[in-house]
């Protein structure tokens, strides 16, 4: 992190910064309980949200801007989209509901470490027992072809749909047997690394970087259906769920920090550098195009994909027209992240 100043972020003065202050006050429901962060969190109650020059006042009273740079001293990275898709689905199996959505198995084991290596705080292995022995978790393929009878969620009716709600992460299910929809959420990992299925294709030489986006990626499974397995199977990491009520369609799934995603305001950052729930400020581009998108975000969740000091993942919200976007964008980008003043600053 290089300290920086306000006037140096490009497009401070032009966002409009109250667009993002629900977001930050989601943010506050968590970090008013670190030491760092109560003053400014408790500061943040009495300012009018409605007042675009109030709430750039706080920021540039409370934080110092500092600019994220890799380890190669790059102040450049990639910057890429998610969403939340809308499947459809059914609660038992049949007619076209073939592919299921699995919930946490019971022989999923979470061993964390960081009681016995402190350095290791936030890395957890997961694995099965056998015998006295734990073992690495399945693989996907080893899980698709696993009898899993009674550990299905939900059955939906696209496959692909299907993997591609695991890679962002959660989603909703419309159910064509009950007229209801609900929320499918993130809920544990079977302990694999994430493997980007789009950079399989391109080390194959099927696709080239430019045409890995998720629609290149959807249209190479429909030109080849026979080697949709293979491909999702490059990927060995798997996504369990879980279902939530959705009482207020207009509110976004909870992130990693455990609060609702603002479409346009959440991003999703890597933990090991940058505090998971900060403020940050992200000067990019418009998926696929040159346009300046220049803005205040929170970084409010995580993702197996999202690696690296500057990386983030933009969350666009719900449905097709955010899922167009969140598809096409893979930026460039720099990020600065937001950081409470020191005590005489």
């Amino acid at each position: 992190m290089t300290p920086t100043t306000f006037s140096a972020l490009p497009g401070w003065d032009r966002d409009e910064v109250r667009e993002a202050w629900p977001s930050f006050m989601n943010s506050c429901i968590v970090l008013v309980r670190r030491v760092d962060w109560t003053e400014a969190c408790n500061a943040a109650r009495v300012i009018d949200a409605n007042d675009g020059a109030a709430v750039r006042a706080f920021f540039e009273n409370y934080f110092v801007p500092n600019l994220i740079r890799a380890e190669d001293g790059s102040d450049t990275g990639l910057i890429t989209g998610y969403y939340e898709p809308l499947l459809r689905g059914a609660r038992k199996r049949g007619g076209v509901f073939q592919t299921p959505l699995y919930r946490v198995p019971d022989d999923l084991l979470t061993v964390d470490l960081a009681s016995v290596y402190p350095s290791l705080k936030g890395m957890r292995l997961r694995g099965r027992l056998v015998g006295k022995k734990v073992i690495p978790y399945g693989t996907r393929a080893e899980i698709e072809r696993a009898d899993a009878n009674g550990k299905e969620l939900l059955w939906v009716d696209n496959p692909v749909d299907a993997f591609f709600l695991e890679v962002q992460g959660s989603g909703r299910v419309e159910l064509a047997d009950t007229g209801e929809t609900v929320r499918v959420a993130f809920a544990d990992q079977n302990g694999h690394p994430y493997k980007a299925i789009g950079r399989w294709l391109v080390e194959q030489g099927e696709l080239t970087v430019e045409q890995a986006t998720m629609q290149g990626i959807k249209g190479w499974i429909e030109a080849n259906p026979t080697r949709r397995q293979e491909l999702f199977n490059a990927n060995p990491s798997y996504i369990f769920f879980k279902e939530e009520r959705l009482p207020d369609p207009r509110v976004g799934p909870k992130g990693a920090l455990g609060v609702p995603l603002t479409p346009a305001r959440s991003v999703a950052i890597d933990p090991k550098f940058i505090p998971l729930g900060a403020p940050i400020f992200l000067s990019t581009t418009e998926a696929a195009s040159e346009v300046p998108m220049q803005r205040l975000m929170m970084a409010q969740d995580t993702g197996g994909a999202i690696r690296g000091a500057v990386r983030a993942d933009f969350f666009y919200g719900f449905g097709s027209e955010a899922g167009d976007k969140a598809g096409r964008m893979k930026q460039r980008g720099q990020v600065w992240v937001l950081m409470p003043k020191r005590v005489g600053q």
